[in-house]
């Protein structure tokens, strides 16, 4: 009965052994546009809305969060890419104002729409008992920035590090599609726009310009949707970008530079941008605007001797030409004489080609934007009164991707078949100019080209002391690579920065009298990468692990690849004879208690051995093997549990 039994449990054992580990559970955010995955034991947001997702493990005040933040950029930063050449300064200074700061890691990369910096730093706010671990990615898309954040405790490394770094890694955008605020992302609609001269009011005709009617290219002739008094302003000119806003400027004669206002009729918001167009002459107004197959912005004075170009890719304002390029046509003698109208009234197609049209006849003139050369003849269009008044051109398709050029005349909008030259009304009213950008946003545009990798690999950092923070300038940094080594100076702030070729890899050795070695690697990835050394001193109490001491299964026989790491702790005690430690061994709770405390021993006993054999007195080193009594992690999982088999050493004196 009892063998029938022991079957029993050892059965049992063998299934919950073999069950696979829980899976992670998915979070995806309230608009589809990221999920993440954590672990058991930490709990999501109650809601799955809102710019912040905090997800928690442990109490409150002894427990960690990742906590997600999205906002949208401030109109000034949402087109730019926000990494340079150089350092990721934004993050940089952020975590350099930080008190007694210990940067881990700092790096930064981008795959054409998404710029990213990752980042690991320690620091602490008040006391050395309170010093926080954080480890984050920042990420810019669309217009957005995104912020993915483990915080908690150093002293709760070991419980809640390893998870929270998981469920920060885990972040990713979904498939699904949401809005990009950049403006090179933007595909512009069908919409198109005029801004009214007149408006009826108290029983009269009235003077208005500053209100902006909005027109379906499906149907231009159907009523159109007034945004009514919405330029803070009377304005000639309206142009229609690529994000579906109209920009505009104050037709007041000033002679000063005047800055662009953005209206957008979706949220029926505007305000003033940072462009501002060049002071535009005396007599002089702004008269006209359109919109390029770029996205860029224009803007001509009424004696069309001024065309200013804005590019809001780049926030840049500037000058196309400085003086009418009709002048040079043979027919100019016909329309620019004193008294006569104005041709400064334009738009531009997709193939370089501006359209102008003089006021007093409704005829079109043409110049070449490449060459600023003007066309020989004018248009002459039939159908339109013969009384002047013709105020502007749109060119603009429709629904099914075809043409139309639409004329602004008096008291009528119109419709011109180029080809056959022929003018037809559509509708009714006086506009003093029409916007859209239809004709070049009919094609989505091509996928971000990634920024060209850097073709170097920096490390930049500091040695610092990881008690104090202090900097460490007399401390010895070497990089080894293939056998050759290459030792790096220390400036006498303790900072270093080393240059080479991406791809390398490197073993580097951080060493001072008085302080635990650090030893460890460097892959050499494209661009900079931040990340200071740390090194503890020796105390009385200082706990240091082995980490790659390792023993054969379920023996006290040491491996190979040991010898490393052992060989190092001879090194320090060489170099420290008053040095005496405390080997300990630690094993992690698979089997019988007390038959793993005689295993952690035996395995002490091992260390101590090969350490005497190499030169150090066995009265320097006394052993406690401590079975599976101390764990630094969980011993649920088995990629945890082995973090549980260790050997470590303190210093008992000095």
């Amino acid at each position: 009965m009892k063998i029938f039994l022991l079957l029993v449990l050892l059965s049992c054992r063998l299934i919950l052994s073999a069950q696979p580990t829980p899976p992670a559970t998915q979070y995806t955010n309230a608009q589809a546009r990221y999920q993440l995955a954590y672990a058991r034991g930490w709990v999501p947001p109650r809601a799955v809305g809102g710019p912040v997702a905090t997800f928690t493990a442990g109490a409150p005040a002894g427990g960690a969060t990742v906590k997600v933040s999205q906002q949208a950029l401030p109109d000034d930063r949402r087109d730019l890419r926000l990494l340079g050449a150089g350092r990721p300064d934004s993050v940089w200074q952020r975590i350099q104002r930080l008190h007694r700061v210990q940067v881990l890691r700092l790096d930064q990369h981008s795959d054409g729409p998404t710029d990213e910096i990752d980042y690991e730093y320690t620091y602490a706010p008040a006391a050395p008992a309170t010093r926080t671990h954080v480890v984050g990615r920042q990420l810019w898309r669309g217009g957005y920035e995104f912020r993915v954040e483990y915080r908690a405790a150093t002293a709760q490394d070991g419980r809640y590090l390893a998870e929270g770094r998981q469920l920060v890694e885990s972040f990713a955008f979904t498939n699904s599609p949401w809005p990009s605020r950049r403006y090179a992302d933007q595909i512009c609609d069908g919409k198109m726009y005029g801004i009214a001269a007149l408006r009826f009011h108290d029983g009269q005709w009235e003077d208005d310009c500053r209100t902006i009617h909005e027109f379906s290219t499906a149907n231009p002739t159907a009523t159109p949707r007034a945004h009514r008094l919405v330029l803070p302003f009377q304005s000639y000119a309206l142009a229609k970008g690529f994000d579906n806003c109209l920009y505009s400027v104050t037709k007041a004669p000033t002679n000063a530079p005047e800055r662009v206002y953005r209206y957008d009729p979706a949220a029926r918001r505007g305000a003033y941008t940072d462009w501002q167009l060049p002071a535009q002459g005396p007599e002089n107004v702004w008269i006209s605007a359109a919109t390029d197959d770029h996205g860029d912005l224009y803007f001509m004075t009424s004696d069309a001797n001024q065309l200013v170009r804005v590019s809001p890719h780049e926030g840049r304002v500037s000058v196309v030409w400085a003086a009418d390029p009709i002048r040079k046509a043979p027919y100019y003698s016909l329309i620019g004489f004193a008294s006569a109208g104005t041709h400064g009234n334009f738009c531009l197609d997709d193939a370089s080609t501006m359209y102008m049209v003089y006021s007093t006849d409704g005829s079109l003139l043409k110049v070449n934007m490449n060459t600023k050369q003007p066309s020989p003849e004018r248009i002459m269009l039939d159908g339109l009164p013969v009384r002047g008044g013709y105020s502007d051109l749109l060119m603009q398709n429709d629904a099914a991707g075809r043409r139309r050029m639409y004329l602004a005349g008096p008291h009528g909008l119109y419709q011109v078949d180029l080809a056959r030259r022929q003018a037809t009304r559509v509708r009714g009213g006086t506009y003093t100019d029409l916007a859209g950008c239809n004709l070049f946003g009919v094609v989505p545009p091509a996928p971000a080209v990634p920024p060209p990798t850097p073709t170097t690999a920096t490390w930049e950092g500091r040695v610092l002391d990881a008690t104090t923070s202090l900097p460490l300038p007399q401390a010895q940094l070497r990089l080894d690579r293939d056998e050759a080594g290459t030792a790096v100076l220390l400036s006498v702030r303790g900072s270093f920065t080393y240059t080479t070729a991406p791809g390398r890899s490197y073993q580097y050795h951080a060493q001072h009298p008085g302080y635990f070695p650090a030893d460890s690697t460097w892959a050499a990835a494209p661009g900079p990468l931040v990340r200071d050394i740390l090194l503890r001193p020796l105390a009385v109490g200082a706990t240091q692990q082995l980490a790659t001491v390792q023993f054969e299964q379920g023996k006290a026989a040491l491996l190979p690849s040991s010898a490393t790491a052992l060989n190092k702790l001879v090194l320090l005690m060489i170099d420290n004879p008053s040095l005496t430690i405390e080997l300990r061994g630690h094993t992690d709770n698979v089997g019988p208690p007390e038959k793993n405390v005689v295993l952690s021993q035996q395995r002490v006993a091992a260390v101590k051995a090969y350490l005497a054999d190499h030169g150090v007195a066995g009265t320097r080193i006394t052993g406690l093997g401590l079975g599976g009594a101390e764990p630094i992690t969980s011993n649920e999982q088995e990629t945890t549990r082995r973090l549980n088999r260790r050997v470590e050493f303190r210093i008992v004196g000095l």
